[in-house]
This record gives C-alpha cells, sequence and structure tokens, in this order.
C-alpha cells in the first residue's frame, strides 16, 4: 500500500515538473511571462514577435481582385441631365418672383409650366406661394438647375 502512495506521489510530482519546465520569456510590453513560442503576448495581447515565414507559407494565399466594373447608373443620369438643362440665375428669378410672382412668371422661367399654369390662376397659391417661393429662391445658388 505504502508504494502505491509513493507511486502517486510520484507522479504528481513529474506532472507537477512537466508544467514549470515549460521554457517562458518575457513580454516586452508589459513584462509578464509568456510562453518562449508565443508570438502574441497572452496577458496583454501585443504582438510580441515577428511570424515566421514557414508559419507564412503554411497559410492559404489569399487573392484580392477589385475589379469593380459596376456603374452607378443615377449617377450616370444625374450628371447626363445636368450637364443637358440649362442652369438658371437666382436673380432672375428672384425678380420675377417679387415683380410678377402673382401670375407664376417666375415658374414658366424654370421651366415648370404646370406650376406657373397654377400659380396664374390662384395668384399665387393666395399670395402664401409667392412669400415661400421668394425665401426658397435666397437659399439657392446663384446659378441652378431647375
Amino acid at each position: 500500500m505504502g508504494e502505491q502512495t509513493n507511486t502517486t506521489n510520484q507522479a504528481a510530482t513529474d506532472t507537477q515538473n512537466a508544467a514549470v519546465q515549460i521554457e517562458t520569456k518575457f513580454c516586452k510590453h508589459c513584462g509578464q511571462k509568456i510562453p518562449k513560442d508565443a508570438v502574441i503576448c497572452t496577458a496583454c495581447g501585443r504582438q510580441v514577435e515577428e511570424l515566421n515565414q514557414s508559419n507564412a507559407a503554411s497559410a492559404p494565399q489569399i487573392v484580392i481582385n477589385n475589379d469593380n466594373n459596376n456603374l452607378n447608373t443615377n449617377t450616370v443620369n444625374a450628371v447626363n441631365t445636368a450637364v443637358n438643362a440649362k442652369l438658371k440665375n437666382k436673380w432672375v428669378s428672384f425678380a420675377l418672383c417679387f415683380f410678377a410672382g402673382f401670375l407664376g412668371v417666375h415658374k414658366f422661367y424654370e421651366g415648370k409650366v404646370g406650376m406657373g399654369i397654377l400659380y396664374l390662376f390662384t395668384m399665387g397659391l393666395f399670395g402664401i406661394g409667392v412669400i415661400i417661393d421668394l425665401i426658397v429662391i435666397l437659399t439657392k445658388p446663384t446659378e441652378y438647375i431647375p
């Protein structure tokens, strides 16, 4: 019986010695003990050593194809429309709205015939539309696309 206890104690001691015999090194960032073959510190998570080329060679090769030939048709159409449209002057539109806004002349100038007819028959949306249009026209750039 004493021999079995002695053998068990010996096995436990061997296991402890094996755990102690793991080679360690110190992290150059935090100073903690880490396994000698560690590339990343187990305590602070920072890279301690450069990767071995043998590890990189066994890693799968990744090919990235940045071959994006897609066209955004919305942008293309907007650019074509902007190029083909005639730019309107903010100050001409403002003067037309100020002096003849009740007749919808500024809407005809911008090419919005339907709104111009509506302004013509409703006296500029009963004056409220003219006041709103004066403010909106002032916020536009000097040359704008209606």
